[in-house]
C-alpha cells in the first residue's frame, strides 16, 4: 500500500470507531484495553459489537503502524515536508 491508500484506510476505519464511540460512549482505547483483558459485555447484545469493534480497532493500530513506518521510510530519501507531499500525491 502507498501512503495515499495507508491514510485513506486509516480514515474509513476512524469513521467506523467513531459511530461505535458514540453509541456507546467510549473511546476504542478503552474498549480495546478491556476487551484484551478478556472482559466480557454487560449486555448479550453487545457481544458481536464489541467483537467487530475490537477488530477494527486492531486493524486501525496496524495502519498506523504501517504509515509511521513508510513515512519513517520515505524521510531517509526525501527528508523534507515537500518531498513527503509529492510522493503522497
Amino acid at each position: 500500500m502507498n501512503i495515499r491508500e495507508i491514510l485513506s484506510d486509516i480514515h474509513a476505519l476512524e469513521v467506523e470507531l467513531l459511530s461505535f464511540e458514540r453509541k456507546y460512549g467510549l473511546r476504542s482505547e478503552t474498549l480495546y484495553a478491556a476487551y484484551v483483558s478478556g472482559e466480557e459485555p454487560e449486555d448479550d447484545s453487545w457481544v458481536l459489537d464489541f467483537g467487530e469493534w475490537a477488530s477494527i480497532y486492531r486493524t486501525w493500530l496496524a495502519r498506523q503502524a504501517e504509515y509511521r513506518n513508510t513515512i519513517q521510510r520515505v524521510q531517509q530519501q526525501t527528508p523534507s515536508l515537500a518531498g513527503l507531499v509529492q510522493v503522497a500525491v
